[in-house]
This record gives structure tokens, sequence and C-alpha cells, in this order.
């Protein structure tokens, strides 16, 4: 490993010096690959951190609830695996349906601004340039660097989408299905630690033994994330779990005040 690290190094420090021309198209081709499949993997671990952690939140503030209303772990177990699925269902569609409306307003915007570039050139040059202008170059090479771009009306609108919208022309990352697909699954995996210590164990014991295992879980899900986002493992975990915590705390607070503000009738244990 650590020869490996000394390598990757002993390699970056060599392309530190080299001028833009001495990088051969193989090198940089499998480089921007590896960076945008890198990239592509952020709404996926996006996912996939808010269905777990949604999972592991919503499943405790329910059994625990239910097992402070009764010491039968039927219901609790009934309750909890009930809610499970429903938010497996519910996250997943919603994840679809939403990613989807997105990806079909961006299409539409993308039509939009392809019509600007074919029927309206000058205008379409005029802004490109305008936006260069406004990264930090001067007048006169933004208006030669769009120039160089409008003759390419392909590479023009890739510009004007990117820096004028935010968006690719192309859909990166995973397709709606796979991203409900992700949100599903992470919150299904999620709902198992809160709901597993009532399946062998009863009362107060349970309802510890399934806080600590989501409160543990939290703090584990910060810790991956620590891996892309290069923070410190232990402040990222201690963020995952203080949130979670706040979340969960405030869903047991109202499962039990809300009934009583209400006048609910108490569940006979």
């Amino acid at each position: 490993m650590e020869e490996r690290t000394a390598e990757l190094m002993a390699d970056e420090a060599a392309r530190a010096t080299m001028h833009a021309s001495e990088f051969d198209h193989d090198f940089l081709a499998a480089h921007l690959t590896d960076e945008r499949r890198k990239s592509g993997l952020l709404g996926e671990i996006r996912e996939a951190i808010f269905g777990a952690q949604d999972g592991l939140v919503s499943t405790l503030a329910v059994v625990s609830t239910v097992a402070g209303a009764t010491s039968d772990r039927y219901p609790v177990l009934v309750a909890g695996i009930a809610s499970g699925l429903a938010g497996i269902f519910s996250m997943a569609a919603g994840e679809y349906i939403g990613s989807k409306s997105q990806r079909e307003i961006f299409d539409a915007q993308i039509v939009e601004e392809r019509e600007e570039v074919h029927e309206r050139p000058g205008e379409a040059e005029a802004e490109v340039a305008y936006m260069f202008e406004e990264d930090g170059l001067p007048h006169e090479q933004a208006l030669e660097v769009a120039r160089i771009m409008a003759q390419h009306p392909d590479v023009l609108l890739k510009t004007m989408v990117e820096k004028e919208l935010g968006l690719a022309v192309e859909e990166g990352g995973g397709s709606p299905l796979q991203g409900a697909l992700i949100m599903g699954a992470a919150f299904g995996l999620g709902t198992i630690p809160p709901i597993l210590p009532h399946v062998f164990l009863e009362n107060e014991l349970a309802v510890l033994i399934s806080v600590a295992a989501t409160l543990a879980v939290l703090f584990g899900i910060g810790v991956v994330k620590s891996r892309w986002t290069h923070r410190s493992w232990w402040a990222s975990g201690f963020e995952i779990l203080a949130v979670g915590a706040v979340a969960g705390i405030a869903g047991y607070f109202f499962g039990n005040v809300l009934p009583i503000i209400l006048g609910a009738p108490e569940v006979a244990a």
C-alpha cells in the first residue's frame, strides 16, 4: 500500500511539470472517465444516505412509540414492519417521480437553448462571451473564445447549457428507476436495526438496544461518507448521528405528546 501511494505521488509530481501538449489522449480519456464516474456516484451516495437515515429514524420513532404504549412486542413488530414497507414504496416512488420530473424539465430547457443556438446564433455567442467575462476573462479574449465556439454549434450549446443553466446536455448518473431502487433499498436496510432487537427482546431492553443500534449505524454512515467528502471520519460520523438523533427525538416526542393533546385513548398494555 505504501509503495503504491509513493508511486501515485511520484506520478502526480511528474504530471505537475508537464505542458498541456505533452498529455496523450489515452491518458486524458481514462482520467476523465474515472473523474466522471466518481462524480456520477454522488447522486447515488446521496440517495443511499438519505434513504438509510430516513429508514433508521422514522422506524425507530414508530417502534419506540408503540413500545412505550404496550409491553406486547407483537404490535411493535407489526407497526415497525408496516411502517418500513410503506416507507420503502413511498420513498422509491417519490424519488422516481421527482427525478423523472426534474429530468423532463431539464430536457425542455435544453431544447430551448438548442433553438436559440440555431435560430439566434449571435445572441448565443454574445451570452457565452459575457459568461466567460463574468468568470474573469478579459473582454476581447472572452469574445474570441465565444467566436471560436460559435463555429461549432454543439460545443456552443453544451457550454451555454452547462454555464447558464448548470445542466448537462447528456444525462449523467443513474436513471430515475435506478435512483428509486437505491432509495427504496437503503430505506429498507435502515429499518432493520430499529426493528431487529424487538424480535428477540422485550420492553425497555429492546428499546434501549434498538436506540443504540440505530445511533451506531447512523454514526457508521457518517464514517463511510467521509471517504468521499475527505472530512474527518469522527466529525462526519457525529454530524449524521446528531441530525438523526434530533429527528428521532422529535418524532418520538411528538408521537407521545400529540396523542395526549388530541385526547387519544391509551393503548392497553
